[in-house]
């Protein structure tokens, strides 16, 4: 930390440390923590963020921007977009394809190194201190490293140590902070992705369209989103499928035409959701996006959850800063898990009962979503961030009905499709 900084945050200090005291520390500079270090700074605090990596850096996404990420994004910020996307070909496990398309754009394509970089600018601009290259080892909230009992001490792997009134933990699906928190997790699936550049013909060919293929293991599916020059293809399926997962990327990529130029990058993820009683705090320590298991369980979306879960988590930091005692402390923890939970995990609710459907019927959720005008425009609703998949069995009984009856069709007894 420089000296300006130390000055800054000088007045935090408790009497007879020479340390300096930030308001919240921010873990891991991704789309969740990024949020989270601008919501706390934007309210006034010192904010200092930590990231293990040097930024701008690669992560494996296939980076699309739905209307609730846009909708969660800081005001002025400017979308690095790659491409628009009006146009969707379905298919399942290569067959039956059929491509919808819309007239208005239903998302927009990142490369998530623009776009993390660009929201960890908007945190600075916003007063937070970044340090990159800093990999945190562990948090403490009692011992010899903790002055009192309103601190949280941040241990990095060179053994400095850094004091907060409130931590948040962003650093991702394999997460100290998470572990820390005693997070959960219920479903893990592998994401493998290779970035391959293409001729002008072929990026022409796929220029504001994207295809969801529904693929051969239960609850797989592949993607192809194009970004100029590159198209992102992935694929994701259930962990300890790694060998057939492999195989449908690499059947994908055949199938599309595509095996004949070579990947600039080839990369592999796990994501995890969270349990419905996994924790999101321990005393003044919250977190956020992958690091508490937060995205969407039947189609893994994260970016979303990362930012919508990244700014609440900044919110209630700040509130937890400000608690004078472990009682207050507490109360502010619930209060943020109560706003994630009545929030983003409803969503998580009715995608796990969509995931469940779709490992069973994938033929099921094709038909509709490729022949019936409604689910269509759900689809495309929910897209551009409209409604949510929450939002609309909650409010339009046709869907809510809909959705019962997949229920009970793709009951473990019914034959699959």
């Amino acid at each position: 930390m420089s000296s300006e900084n130390a000055d800054a945050v000088g007045e935090h200090d408790e009497p007879g440390h020479d340390q300096p005291v930030w308001d919240v520390v921010v873990v891991g500079a991704g789309p969740a923590g990024a949020l989270a270090a601008y919501a706390a700074a934007v309210a006034g605090r010192q904010v200092l963020l930590l990231e293990k990596s040097e930024l701008p850096r690669y992560k494996t996404c296939g980076g699309g921007i739905i209307g609730p990420s846009r909708d969660s994004l800081p005001p002025g910020f400017e979308l690095p977009l790659r491409d628009r996307v009006h146009a969707v070909t379905f298919s399942l496990n290569g067959k039956l394809t059929r491509t919808r398309r819309s007239k208005r754009m239903l998302f927009g394509l990142i490369n998530r190194s623009e776009f993390d970089a660009g929201l960890v600018e908007q945190a600075q601009k916003a007063g937070a201190v970044l340090r990159t290259g800093t990999t945190v080892s562990r948090v403490e909230q009692h011992g010899p490293a903790v002055p009192d009992r309103r601190t949280v001490a941040v241990v990095l792997a060179d053994g400095e140590t850094v004091l907060a009134r409130a931590v948040v933990g962003a650093d991702g699906s394999a997460s100290r902070i998470g572990a820390h928190v005693g997070v959960k997790l219920d479903q893990v699936d592998l994401g493998l992705e290779a970035e391959i550049p293409v001729p002008a013909t072929v990026a022409e060919d796929w220029a504001g369209r994207v295809l969801i293929d529904w693929g051969p293991m239960p609850g797989s599916y592949g993607w192809v989103f194009p970004k100029g020059q590159t198209l992102t293809v992935g694929v994701i399926s259930a962990r300890g499928e790694g060998a057939a997962t492999k195989r449908y990327l690499e059947d994908f990529i055949a199938r599309l035409g595509l095996a004949g130029f070579e990947p600039a990058i080839s990369s592999g993820h796990l994501t995890r959701c969270r349990s419905d009683d996994s924790p999101l705090s321990r005393g003044r320590v919250l977190v956020c996006g992958d690091a508490a298991g937060l995205l969407e369980p039947w189609t893994r979306e994260g970016i979303s959850f990362a930012l919508r879960s990244g700014r609440l988590a900044g919110e209630w930091a700040v509130r937890i800063s400000e608690a004078h005692d472990a009682v207050d402390a507490r109360r502010q923890a619930l209060n943020y898990a109560f706003a994630i939970k009545a929030g983003l995990g409803v969503e998580m609710g009715v995608g796990r009962r969509m995931l469940a459907i779709f490992e069973r019927r994938p033929g099921l959720l094709h038909a509709a979503i490729t022949g019936l005008r409604p689910a269509w425009r759900a689809f495309a609703d929910i897209t551009r961030g409209s409604t949510t998949l929450a939002g609309l069995v909650r409010t339009h009984a046709v869907a809510r009905r809909a959705l019962e009856a997949l229920d009970r069709r793709a009951e473990p007894n019914e034959p699959s499709a």
